[in-house]
């Protein structure tokens, strides 16, 4: 049978309880204060000037000096690497303790990790905010600890649209079209950049498959990426954005994100739909920014707001070297308000808990940012709770931008990654 890869718990969180987080995880079962804990973690700068090392540097020295039996060794890895070499560390039987990276139901699956609430207090569980621990429980039980989140708006150039003589955010796709042949009619490049390139493809077509009451799974649970909607979808951005050629120079499915993103800050760029530090950035860069939600298909009712999507990064704790203790008292330390809210502030990231996000330490949350986080509370996240997510998500990244393309048949192309997908759930 398969399992479901969305919770049925409801993706909302009541703000105004504010849940304290305890001063130490749980423990026994574990090997003492004393060792060395290993820490597998991904790279969030992009150059040596922002790395993470300067981060982690301080923080295990603090709690190292709070925790003397226990000292913490970090080992940063690139974005593009870290899945697959924490992969192969699992399967030489050489699991760190800890990982923070893009996945790990498939870890939880096979029995290798510590279950959140053998690590955490009941209130340092409770304080995740929502979605996201939905997002990392397989089952009822958390597994994948959220770190740091974001949601996806819709950004536009105010500059650009004054040019354009646009008046307002567009609200239906219909008015995004609009928008879009006003902009080009100006000169801009990419009136809308619609990035379905291999990077994260898988995003911005959740994001379009949302806005027309579509996504990747049905209302059981279980993928349905050949839905009649997400068709609908499909032929839609094909025949009204990308054929008339309202989404630039570069076909879609040459077209990555982090492409798109510097074409924006370059101004070059009308709308697209983009996380918080893309704000920041173009802030930086001069550019007049602002956001505003997905806008939903004519088709849908003007009532209804589909949910935005959200993002994730996920901590876990391997069980192998049976650190239980070590681990949990350091991930206790991690997630104290101050430490989580510098992280998430140093990348202009969302933190993953309650109490972060309501009264936020590391300088604080500026009104974009309040935005997103708005969105995350009721977002949708990427079912990265089923162990096939990993093949999933890459066949749907390598493919969907096949379905805008001139000769492409948006069906065709959506039963294929169906297909596809269906032959991954069956391996897990």
């Amino acid at each position: 049978m398969r399992r479901r890869i969305f919770s049925t718990a409801a993706t909302t969180v009541v703000l105004g309880l504010l849940i304290p987080l305890a001063g130490c995880g749980v423990t026994g079962g574990g090997a003492g204060d004393s060792g060395t804990l290993r820490l597998v973690a991904a790279e969030y700068g992009d150059n040596p000037a922002n790395s993470s090392k300067a981060f982690w540097d301080k923080l295990t020295a603090d709690f190292t000096a709070a925790n003397p039996g226990i000292k913490v060794e970090v080992k940063l890895l690139p974005w593009a690497d870290i899945d697959r070499e924490v992969s192969r560390m699992v399967k030489a039987g050489k699991a760190p303790d800890i990982a923070l990276m893009g996945s790990y139901s498939d870890f939880a699956a096979q029995g290798k990790l510590y279950a959140a609430n053998e690590l955490l207090s009941v209130t340092a569980e409770a304080n995740f905010l929502q979605p996201l621990a939905d997002a990392g429980s397989l089952g009822s039980t958390l597994y994948g600890l959220p770190f740091v989140a974001s949601s996806r708006l819709l950004f536009y150039n105010e500059a650009l649209f004054a040019k354009a003589s646009i008046k307002e955010a567009p609200k239906t796709w219909s008015e995004l079209r609009a928008a879009a042949k006003a902009l080009k009619d100006k000169g801009v490049k990419y009136p809308y950049a619609l990035p379905l390139g291999p990077e994260e493809a898988h995003a911005e077509a959740m994001i379009w498959e949302l806005s027309n009451g579509g996504g990747y799974a049905d209302s059981s649970g279980n993928y349905s990426l050949a839905s009649d909607q997400n068709i609908e979808t499909w032929n839609w951005v094909k025949g009204n954005l990308v054929t008339p050629g309202l989404t630039g120079p570069t076909p879609p499915s040459q077209l990555n994100r982090a492409d798109a993103f510097a074409a924006f800050t370059r101004g070059e760029v009308g709308m697209l739909n983009g996380y918080p530090s893309l704000a920041h950035d173009a802030k930086a860069k001069g550019i007049d920014v602002a956001t505003t939600a997905m806008p939903v298909s004519d088709t849908l009712g003007t009532g209804e707001s589909p949910p935005a999507v959200g993002v994730a990064d996920w901590m876990m704790a391997f069980r192998q070297n049976g650190k239980r203790d070590e681990i949990g008292r350091f991930l206790d330390f991690v997630y104290q308000d101050k430490n989580l809210s510098d992280f998430a502030g140093r990348y202009h990231l969302l933190p993953s808990t309650v109490t972060a996000s309501r009264t936020p330490s590391g300088g604080g949350l500026d009104a974009k940012d309040t935005q997103f986080l708005t969105a995350l509370r009721t977002a949708q996240l990427y079912p990265v709770n089923d162990p096939s997510w990993v093949t999933v998500s890459d066949t749907i990244k390598r493919n969907i931008g096949r379905a805008v393309e001139p000769g492409g048949d948006p069906k065709a192309v959506l039963e294929d990654i169906a297909s596809q997908a269906n032959q991954a759930t069956k391996k897990h």
